[in-house]
């Protein structure tokens, strides 16, 4: 990436973070109560397909990770397999499935609260932010998804998918305070910018997620 690139794509990391509200943020937007983060090996084709793959409840938001498999670049689900599936698995104290796996997560009660935004793809990165506003004293992790929202029948499968095409793991220091990131995410070839949106939460040192945010776009702004 030139240093002109570069240099602009920080500026909509900066708009992405500064915005209130921003045309692509949680403002306003209800907080999932838990998460249900479903992953798929890459090796398990049929799985993506499946009908009866584990649905969101009410209030939850579901996330998609595909999971590098054994034969490598000739799985057939590889072109979307990340590395950083594997280290969401390792997080939550998962192996890497054989075929297909699921993990539910409920939110922590009370809640804190996390504001998530993210500006246009822009020389195939998008810039991000995330931000802590009360979850207390720590330390903490914050991870931010960038997401490609896939419409039940997409690419063959019967059910909507959250698709996890970048992650950012983020972590904050035991002392309260302002907690606060704005990264570029580069978007993977073959990801449909109008698509992308970004998840993020605040997880402790016990695994408890502290907090949920998910993005959402104006419809009126993407016209534009």
């Amino acid at each position: 990436m030139t240093r002109k690139a570069f240099l602009a794509l920080a500026a909509l990391c900066a708009a992405a973070a500064q915005a209130q509200p921003s045309s692509c943020s949680s403002d306003e937007q209800a907080a999932p109560v838990a998460l249900l983060e479903r992953f798929i090996s890459a090796d398990c084709g049929g799985c993506w397909a499946a009908k009866d793959a584990p649905a969101a409840k009410n209030g939850e938001l579901a996330l998609d990770w595909i999971v590098p498999g054994r034969k490598g670049d000739d799985a057939p689900l590889s072109a979307a397999a990340t590395r950083e599936a594997e280290d969401r698995l390792r997080a939550l104290g998962h192996k890497a499935p054989q075929a297909a796996d699921s993990v539910r997560t409920a939110r922590a009660q009370p809640a804190g609260t996390v504001r998530v935004a993210h500006g246009p793809v822009f020389n195939g990165y998008v810039g991000t932010s995330i931000q802590s506003l009360d979850a207390g004293k720590g330390p903490f992790t914050g991870w931010l998804a960038l997401v490609e929202t896939l419409p039940a029948g997409t690419e063959g499968s019967p059910v909507e998918r959250n698709l996890v095409r970048n992650l950012l793991q983020v972590p904050w220091p035991a002392p309260p305070g302002r907690r606060f990131e704005a990264r570029p995410m580069s978007v993977p070839e073959g990801a449909h910018a109008d698509r992308l949106r970004v998840v993020g939460w605040v997880q402790d040192a016990r695994g408890v997620i502290r907090a949920i945010s998910e993005s959402r776009c104006d419809p009126e702004d993407q016209k534009r």
